[in-house]
Formats: C-alpha cells, structure tokens, sequence
C-alpha cells in the first residue's frame, strides 16, 4: 500500500493514466486516502473505474477533457469539470500548470536490467505530463507489455510503487449493427489505396476498418490502436508503405482492445508516441494522403459538427477529432464526419445544432456520410450544402429541413 497522506497536501493536484493503461489499485488507494488528506484536484481521460462516482470524497474535484465511461456519472454532479479543449492542447496544459499536474500515478512494465520501467500501451497524454510532474507514483505491473519504441522512465523517478500480475482492462464494443456497416460502406468508397487513416473508435469505427479489408498498403495514425487496425495488418491491408513519415509503422498514444492485441503489440509494426507527436498540426501536416473518419451526434445544414452534448448533457471530449479533421481538410486528404441520420426517433440533420455547440467548424468538414449516402461539401456554398445535407438525412424529416432552410433565407 502506497501511503499517499506521507506525500500529498491539501490543494495538490494529481493526474493519472487513462483506459487500458488506468493503475487502477493505485487510484483505489488514493481515493480511500482522500478524505485524510484533504481537497484534491483529480484529473483522468477515459475511465472504467465504477467506483469513481461512489467513492470520490465530497471534498474533491474531478477535471477531465470529457465525461467519458464512468466519468459519465460524475458529469451529472458538480464535481465533474470538463475542460472544452482539442486534444492537442493537453501537452500545453499540462507544461503551464493548468491542469492537476503536482502527482501523477501510471501503469508501467518491471524495469529493465538498467532499472528502466517502459509506458507500454500508454504513452498518450502521460508521457507529456510526466516531464512536468515531480512526484510520480507507480503500478509496476507484470502484465505492461515492454515495448522497445515506447518512452522509458527510471524505477527510482518513483516516490512509491506497487507491484501487481493482473491483466490489463480490455475494451468491450457492442458489435457493429446493419446501419454502421452501411454507412462503413459508404466510407470505404472514399478511401484509395495508400491512404493514411485516423479512424474514431466504437462499433462504428470498427464497421469502418472492416469495410476496408479490400484495400491494399494502407497507413494508420491516429490517437489509438485496436483489435480492428491489428486484424488489418494481418491481412496485409495496413502496411504504411507509401506514408510519408513513419514509413511502415501505425503511431498511435495508446492500445483500445482485447488481451490478444495488449499480447501480440510487441510484435506488430506499432509505435507509440506522446499526444505532443501524434496530434500535432507539425506531424500531420507532413501526411497528404491522411483521411480522418471521426463521428458526430448531429450535424446542421451548412456543416457545423455537435459531438459534445447528449440528451441536453455536456461531456465534452471534443478529442482528437478537430485536430485530424482539420489537418486532413487543410493539408491532407479528406475529412470525413459520420453518423447515423436519426438518434433515438429525432433527425441526426438538423437546421440548427443543440445547445449551440459546435464541436468542428463547417470549413473543416469535407463530407457527411449517413446510411442514406455521402454529402460531398468542400467548395460548396451554403444553398448548396444544404441541399446535399438534406439528402442524406433521414427521409422522413427532408421535408421539414427544407421547409425550415427556406423559410430562413
């Protein structure tokens, strides 16, 4: 047992690794402790700890960049502050203070003969925050895979560690239904061979990668590697031979799956980086040939994007997705935003989007793709793409969209 009461004070702000890479004992421990040792500013991306909501102390707040797995149920307190930022813009935080950054917990594999503990699966945002954090604490865990491209950390950089032989969390999607392979479909269509992706993740991003298994010499880069970008690289689809940088490897900040990829990433053409590397407007900028498939909860008829808000909720996690869209839009490829035409009996298309919250500016949308087709809006004027917005929207509210976009002009 790490005692966190000997080494932190009231007001210290502490970060830890988020997903598949979540020191979970550790963070137990420090939420029993809490309470002893006074208010603390608590700072985590996704999370399946279900024991965040029930046992954060009253005293304490949680920040993050958005209201992701259990951190859903913290979204609906006061003690949930989602920060609105790209995902681009943690590094920075994180460098000014602006973020928890006085502790930091993190999952790590057992040192190496030279006392070295690797990040493993998760580099991400931790491996920026750590050059900015003095007191770090560790899970050595028997199960982080040591990976040779990931960054090293000395054992004795360690205020206190634990050591642990469990495995690591895996990701459990629904799988995809008919309509997420049929926008896939669509998808599929606007991705040549040798293109380099960033694909958002979900079941609709799994429909996605598997529509492509007939392309050849595919890229990947992106925020996060999964089951369906491996099971891509064994069929010979994603090799990133015609990538122009980090030829013939993916890049990703950290693993989203199962035990078979946390097993077998070692051996795979994988790499990876900071979010300081894999999101920056420097990196992606040197891909011309990137397409970037991220997801939305509506669109309105000139192209504005709303991923933040759900069910009248704002989680934020505004993520990586204007960071890729506007690279693939500006000096890459193609952006592409995707969703389905209707949410829970109401248009997915709508004139004006909920809330006023725009999560990606219509400039850098190039096409919105629903089960009923793609809407091709680069060099578009407005009339006209809300024209093209309007037939791919669901057909039983066309008629309604267009009666709103003419009564407004």
């Amino acid at each position: 047992m790490v005692d966190f009461g000997g080494l932190l004070k009231p007001g210290m702000g502490v970060w830890w690794s988020q997903a598949a890479a979540e020191p979970r004992p550790l963070v137990d421990e420090l939420l029993a402790q809490a309470p002893a040792v006074g208010p603390l500013r608590l700072f985590t991306g996704l999370s399946w700890n279900d024991q965040l909501a029930q046992s954060i102390s009253p005293a304490d707040t949680m920040v993050s960049y958005g209201g992701l797995g259990a951190l859903r149920a913290l979204g609906k307190t006061d003690q949930l502050e989602v920060v609105p930022c790209h995902y681009s813009a943690l590094p920075r935080m994180f460098a000014e203070h602006r973020l928890p950054s006085d502790a930091g917990l993190l999952a790590v594999s057992p040192p190496d003969r030279d006392g070295m503990c690797s990040l493993g699966i998760g580099v991400d945002y931790m491996a920026d925050a750590i050059e900015h954090t003095s007191l770090l604490f560790a899970e050595v865990n028997r199960q982080m895979p040591a990976l040779p491209g990931s960054p090293r950390i000395p054992l004795r950089r360690f205020a206190a560690t634990i050591e642990t032989d469990r495995s690591l969390q895996e990701e459990t999607t629904r799988p995809p239904a008919d309509i997420d392979r049929a926008i896939a479909g669509h998808i599929a269509e606007l991705v040549d061979d040798g293109d380099t992706l960033q694909v958002g993740i979900g079941s609709m991003g799994a429909a996605v990668l598997d529509a492509l298994s007939g392309h050849r010499d595919l890229g990947f880069h992106a925020g996060m590697i999964t089951d369906d970008v491996m099971h891509l690289i064994d069929k010979g689809v994603v090799t990133g031979r015609r990538k122009q940088v980090d030829v013939g490897l993916c890049v990703a900040g950290t693993a989203l799956g199962s035990a078979d990829l946390y097993s077998r990433v070692a051996d795979l053409p994988v790499v990876f980086r900071p979010t300081s590397y894999t999101h920056a407007p420097q990196v992606l900028s040197q891909l011309s040939s990137l397409v970037a498939v991220n997801f939305a909860i509506e669109v309105d008829l000139t192209g504005q994007v709303g991923a933040e808000v759900s069910r009248g909720t704002y989680l934020g996690a505004v993520g990586g997705q204007v960071d890729f869209a506007r690279a693939a839009a500006l000096t890459g490829k193609r952006s592409i935003i995707a969703l389905r035409s209707t949410m829970r009996g109401a248009s997915s298309i709508k004139f004006a989007l909920d809330e006023g919250v725009v999560t990606t500016a219509r400039a850098d949308v190039d096409c919105v793709v629903t089960e009923h087709g793609i809407a091709h809006l680069r060099g578009q004027p407005l009339a006209e793409r809300r024209r093209r917005l309007i037939a791919v929207a669901a057909p039983e509210f066309r008629d309604e969209l267009a009666g709103a976009a003419r009564a407004a002009s």
